[in-house]
């Protein structure tokens, strides 16, 4: 993979999340039923997460908004740039995802102030929690990017 291929993915990835989240807001309307069953493990429900990762870090006022965007639009620079230095394909893909669902929750934050969570996974009273495209392609690039430093094994330098 080339970094311009894995900027293709980003925005590729990035454009599912906002045309996802334009379905669930504009078509489905979740906002107005909260919550939809679809499966006896998956429902629709509607989520405005003011936090990152899980709600942490909760964004209860404008500055605080502000500053959420800010850290992230930092960490979606440093992963572009990474994309660029990266060698591997497997983890210029895993990058790309990461930056392609950073970049969608970003939008989601400049443009409503919240991110739009709405996939929920649940078995009986045991609830995952609430996530969207972006959250899932994030999740998916770390756990790449972790599988990728834990067994691959390091290049041997050649002393010359």
């Amino acid at each position: 993979m080339t970094p311009v291929r894995a900027y293709a993915l980003a925005a590729l990835v990035s454009g599912l999340d906002q045309a996802s989240k334009w379905w669930i807001m504009t078509v489905v309307r979740l906002e107005e039923q909260l919550t939809i069953p679809l499966l006896p493990v998956l429902s629709l429900t509607w989520v405005e997460n003011r936090g990152v990762s899980m709600g942490l870090l909760t964004a209860d006022s404008a500055i605080a908004r502000w500053l959420l965007v800010a850290l992230t639009a930092t960490i979606a620079m440093v992963v572009a740039l990474w994309i660029r230095r990266e060698k591997q394909g497997h983890e210029q893909l895993a990058l790309a995802l990461v930056l392609g669902g950073a970049l969608g929750n970003i939008v989601d934050r400049v443009r409503l102030g919240y991110v739009v969570d709405f996939v929920h996974l649940h078995i009986g009273r045991w609830s995952f929690y609430v996530f969207n495209v972006a959250d899932a392609a994030i999740s998916v690039g770390v756990v790449v990017l972790l599988a990728s430093a834990l067994f691959e094994r390091p290049a041997v330098r050649r002393e010359s």
